[in-house]
């Protein structure tokens, strides 16, 4: 099992960009209590766009904490304010972590 970086980018809904960091309280809650989950990294773009980077001990844990994500919180505050057509979701095998 490789460590595995979930590289989430997407922007957000028009209005919704006032208090997004601190809606994002029950996600971050919530992925911490994910089989798998080491850790969380939220930062912006120079574009106005968002990165959500969050660190897996393996794909499959990451794989299945986003087969659950929207059934379980899909309609929290920090959820809601994503545009879904914006979303890109890429898994990657980390190579080395300092």
């Amino acid at each position: 099992m490789a460590e595995t970086l979930e590289i989430v980018t997407f922007r957000l809904k028009p209005g919704t960009e006032a208090g997004f960091v601190d809606g994002n309280g029950l996600l971050s809650d919530w992925l911490a209590r994910q089989p798998g989950f080491l850790s969380r990294c939220l930062a912006t773009q120079d574009d106005g766009g968002w990165v959500d980077l969050v660190r897996w001990q393996s794909r499959e844990q990451a794989l299945a904490a986003a087969g659950r994500i929207m059934a379980e919180i899909g309609d929290c505050q920090a959820m809601r304010a994503i545009d879904p057509a914006s979303v890109d979701m890429k898994h990657l095998a980390v190579a080395l972590a300092v």
